[in-house]
């Protein structure tokens, strides 16, 4: 009987997605195996199963082609990570409808491609007797447990062009241009691409900014004869004794939407300075397109591992980069505490030593 193993990407949509299931196909056809996707998340292991069988003719141009041919959800009756972060114990009817799924489709394994919340998820319906191997995915790059996720570098890729883009509209108007990314509760993103994008200004959720500490830079350019300043802003950075900025009231089935931070910053520096100052949210386009070349090696690595680690057996376990070779590592040690910027860290210090401000100078000053 030829062995059957799943596939299914969880949550919010990542360059790549379809690299990884290319590689996972490709690697169990070699083995004799067949592979089945599972359609729209997690919901598609509801009663009664939604799944097709990937076969080699689906996998052209999957290598560089953005989104997931298999479809994907972040809300719904799998949802695990709900408001700001809290988790929630997926319900043990709904863990029984997907264990009784799998069976029925005679998978000796689901390898299931997600991030922080997806690979909860995961390890609930491990924990509850279903053979799975996790595939690190998130843009946000805060998984524990491994160097670094797919998806991240193409998002930082994104966000760097778009900062070359607003240096030069800055620079030819005089203006304040504030650029907001992703990331969640982490500032993987906005460091980085700051970094690479020559940013004046960073502001990320690690290190709590004041309006002081920005326009005071602001200030030292202008000094400098530069009367433009470019800042890139995470979108859960927030105001020292402020909260996180979001775009509508917390829902019950899914975490609160972070967005509205840059906005809210360029329109501060204009009222405060009286320069004209200009807001643009990068958004989903962070999110979508091809992936990068780097993503596309590591989607493969990660894909090729996953079915290596099912050959193994080694169930309940995530692939992941460390030091720059595939192993693996349980999948609960990768969850349920994000991975965030050391404010301290050689990241953080690098930028302060190219004279970047992270909002929060002046009270660091004082209080040090």
């Amino acid at each position: 009987m030829t062995e059957r193993i799943g596939i299914l990407t969880g949550g919010g949509d990542s360059p790549g997605l379809n690299a990884v299931i290319r590689a996972v196909v490709k690697a169990a056809g070699r083995r004799g195996w067949e592979t089945i996707g599972i359609e729209d998340g997690f919901e598609g292991l509801l009663e009664p199963p939604h799944y097709r069988t990937l076969e080699v003719k689906d996998l052209d141009g999957l290598l560089f082609r953005g989104g997931t041919i298999l479809g994907t959800t972040n809300r719904g009756v799998f949802t695990a990570k709900v408001g700001t972060g809290g988790v929630r114990r997926v319900p043990e009817t709904i863990l029984e409808q997907a264990k009784r799924s799998i069976e029925s489709m005679g998978l000796r394994c689901l390898v299931v491609v997600g991030g922080d919340g997806s690979l909860t998820i995961a390890q609930q319906l491990f924990e509850y007797g279903v053979p799975v191997v996790g595939v690190p995915k998130t843009i946000d790059n805060d998984l524990q447990a491994t160097d670094v996720t797919f998806g991240f570098d193409s998002a930082v890729t994104c966000a760097v062009e778009a900062l070359d883009r607003l240096h030069t509209t800055g620079q030819s108007l005089g203006r304040v241009m504030v650029l907001e990314v992703m990331g969640r509760y982490s500032g993987w993103i906005a460091v980085y691409a700051g970094l690479a994008g020559g940013a004046d200004v960073i502001l990320i959720p690690e290190m709590p900014f004041n309006y002081e500490s920005i326009l005071a830079k602001v200030a030292d350019r202008r000094r400098e004869g530069k009367g433009f300043t470019v800042m890139i802003v995470a979108e859960g950075a927030h105001q020292l004794g402020g909260s996180y900025v979001t775009q509508e009231p917390a829902e019950s089935d899914r975490e609160v939407r972070l967005g509205g931070i840059g906005a809210l910053v360029a329109q501060e520096i204009e009222h405060l300075t009286g320069q004209e100052s200009r807001a643009v949210v990068l958004g989903y386009l962070q999110r979508g397109g091809m992936p990068t070349p780097v993503d596309r090696q590591l989607c493969t690595r990660f894909g090729v591992s996953a079915v290596e680690f099912i050959a193994q057996e080694w169930y309940g376990c995530m692939t992941t980069l460390k030091n720059q070779e595939i192993c693996p590592v349980p999948i609960r040690e990768a969850v349920g505490k994000l991975r965030t910027v050391p404010p301290e860290g050689e990241l953080v210090r690098t930028a302060r030593a190219l004279g970047i401000s992270f909002g929060c100078e002046i009270g660091r000053r004082e209080r040090g």
